[in-house]
């Protein structure tokens, strides 16, 4: 399951552009990387998305021609799956996969060189939720808020927000995540509030947390799950920064305490997702937080029949509220085919096709029916747990910078739990870190 981890430097890539590039390779690396370094602070980036072409909802009805959609490695199939099946049903138009990057932030460094070289290979790019508002703030996507209107009565809406910049729509959810707690049911109780989940877990040796704690986007995630929970945010409606505030100082005391305490094991400051899995596995703790994908391998291990899925808890006094991952599908300004493009997604977000999203690929649909689909809860039994987490989650903060935010969180927040930084000196560095990362854009 990808994290969606917030961007990292350009670094080298085996694969090349290919010959429709209408630059060459290093020229257009070069490119990017002065873009990523205007976007990281070296100066003020493009505002493009105002001069942005709409995508023509009506145009799919009469496409034709090729379409290529690129992105990350396909590891479940569910690129290639849809690409095929869209193809047989179609008839008129022919669609194709192109990987062109092995991890997320390869296949970023990949798509950040295609859309500054003006490149015609790809028409769709799978756009990671977190990449919307500086792809569109670029003017390198098409605005897609006609199509996702269009399309919007079989999309959740919370999904539909991770495509929203500027209040326009620039791509279209294609899958979505939002995080789980899998719970030992012969150990603890299924939780109702973080304050029960850490009390259960701190009750008896085996009864521990495992989370993503590593000092990286991960834990940048699980920070937010319980600071919206507990009503925090970090920028509001207007973009200003929030984050030095009560209820920011209350979840950093809150887990951090919880390592003193025993209701998480010091271990988890050096866990991501797969050895937190690794360690739940174990039988030793009673309580895991991660993505939906990890049912299936735990139901491969010695504990397949010990084990209940719950949505994320509430805050005491607040409300449950994950945060959202997913794939976002996004049409390229440079597209030769972008009628082709808007009739690819409207059949990958048809009410149909997110069931085989679900059954075929284990991956959380953005159609709300299919979670009630009886061939669907055949085949992922969790869905209602899994529905509640998606509609309680929210965004991650929508900016053109959002890496330097994410690293300003996640740094500081470590630097609590790790014991090298009290609360408030963590409080007023994200701040300061945020607010100077908003004003570099």
């Amino acid at each position: 399951m990808d994290l969606n981890r917030p961007a990292s430097p350009l670094q080298s890539q085996n694969n090349a552009a290919t010959p429709r590039t209408t630059r060459g390779f290093g020229a257009a690396t070069a490119i990017a990387a002065a873009l990523l370094l205007s976007a990281c602070g070296g100066g003020a980036a493009p505002q493009g998305a105002e001069q942005a072409a709409a995508a023509d909802p009506a145009s799919g009805a009469n496409a034709s021609g090729s379409v290529n959609i690129c992105g990350v490695k396909d590891a479940s199939g569910i690129y290639k799956g849809t690409a095929e099946a869209f193809t047989k049903a179609n008839g008129k138009v022919t669609a194709k996969y192109t990987e062109i990057g092995a991890t997320t932030d390869e296949a970023r460094t990949q798509i950040v060189q295609r859309l500054e070289g003006k490149s015609t290979e790809c028409d769709i790019f799978i756009t990671d939720v977190i990449w919307t508002s500086e792809f569109a703030s670029q003017g390198w996507l098409l605005d897609q808020t006609k199509l996702v209107e269009a399309n919007k009565d079989r999309l959740i809406p919370s999904t539909v927000e991770t495509t929203k910049y500027q209040d326009k729509y620039w791509g279209s959810p294609f899958f979505t995540n939002a995080g789980l707690i899998y719970y030992q049911k012969d150990k603890v109780a299924k939780p109702e509030s973080w304050q029960q989940l850490y009390a259960e877990a701190a009750k008896a040796p085996g009864n521990g947390f495992v989370y993503q704690g590593k000092q990286y986007e991960g834990l940048t995630v699980n920070f937010l799950e319980m600071l919206y929970s507990a009503g925090g945010e970090v920028l509001d409606d207007q973009g200003n920064v929030k984050i030095d505030s009560k209820e920011t100082r209350d979840v950093l005391n809150f887990m951090s305490d919880g390592l003193k305490n025993g209701s998480a094991d010091r271990a988890v400051l050096t866990y991501n997702e797969d050895p937190a899995r690794l360690a739940y596995e174990s039988g030793d703790f009673g309580y895991q937080r991660n993505w939906p994908h990890v049912y299936r391998l735990l139901n491969a291990t010695p504990l397949a029949s010990s084990f209940g899925v719950a949505p994320l808890p509430a805050w005491e006094g607040g409300k449950a509220s994950g945060v959202l991952g997913g794939w976002n599908l996004a049409i390229s300004a440079h597209s030769t085919n972008q009628a082709g493009a808007v009739a690819f997604i409207d059949f990958a977000t048809t009410p149909d096709w997110q069931k085989h999203v679900a059954m075929d690929y284990s991956q959380a649909p953005v159609n709300e029916a299919a979670y009630s689909d009886p061939a669907v809860l055949q085949k992922m039994p969790f869905a209602t747990e899994l529905l509640a987490s998606v509609k309680g989650a929210k965004p991650r903060p929508i900016s053109p910078v959002y890496p330097q935010i994410s690293q300003a969180i996640y740094k500081n927040v470590y630097a609590v739990l790790s014991g090298t930084a009290s609360t408030e000196e963590a409080v007023k560095s994200m701040s300061e870190e945020i607010t100077a990362a908003k004003a570099s854009f």
